[in-house]
Formats: C-alpha cells, sequence, structure tokens
C-alpha cells in the first residue's frame, strides 16, 4: 500500500509529457504541479481570471485531465481566487511530498 501511494505521489508530482504542458495567458509554461503553484504565487491576477472565471477553469482541467488529480482539480473549481487556488496546490504539493518523500528516505538507509 505504501509503495503504491509513493508511485502515485510521484507519478502526480512529476512532469507531464512536452505536448502537454499548461501554456499560460502571460507566456509562462507549466510542466508540473510545483511549477504550477510557483506561478499562481508570482501570476498577476488578471492572468489569473483568464484562466479561471465563471466560464471556465483551465488550471482545474488540466490537473483532472493531464495531471489526472482529481481530487486537488475538485478543490481548484471551488477556489474564490489566486491566492486561494495557489494556497489549494500548495496544500496538495505538500501532502503528496509527505507521502513520497519519507520513502525515499527509508529506501536510501537500506544497505
Amino acid at each position: 500500500m505504501a509503495g503504491t501511494l509513493k508511485q502515485e505521489a510521484k507519478r502526480l508530482l512529476s512532469n507531464v509529457p512536452e505536448e502537454y504542458v499548461f501554456w499560460g495567458h502571460d507566456g509562462c509554461v507549466l510542466h508540473n504541479l510545483k511549477e504550477l503553484g510557483d506561478a499562481m504565487n508570482i501570476m498577476a491576477d488578471e492572468t489569473y481570471d483568464f484562466h479561471a472565471n465563471a466560464e471556465k477553469n483551465d488550471f482545474a482541467n488540466w490537473v483532472r485531465d493531464i495531471i489526472k488529480d482529481k481530487r486537488l482539480s475538485q478543490d481548484l473549481q471551488k477556489a474564490t481566487g489566486r491566492d486561494q487556488a495557489a494556497q489549494i496546490v500548495a496544500s496538495r504539493i505538500s501532502t503528496l511530498d509527505k507521502s513520497f518523500i519519507p520513502s525515499l528516505k527509508l529506501d536510501s538507509a537500506q544497505p
């Protein structure tokens, strides 16, 4: 079970194939969740609003369809703005890191 969680966390945190990167309205190119989180912290509200508004949520769609993280996608759909979305992404990354990193430390400690 722990191996499965570790593999899932690794997959969710990995880069997507080049043909599936997220192209931001401001020219940013995102390859993974960490880059999404970093970008949300610094992007202009106008850029966020271009991608996430009453008609669409490109971030949630990319996370759902490309990264395949249904939980994060649903949470991003509920975000009321860029700051909240950035916090949601950061929280999810933290949770995934906790699933992934302790296993790496245990693996490296074995002879």
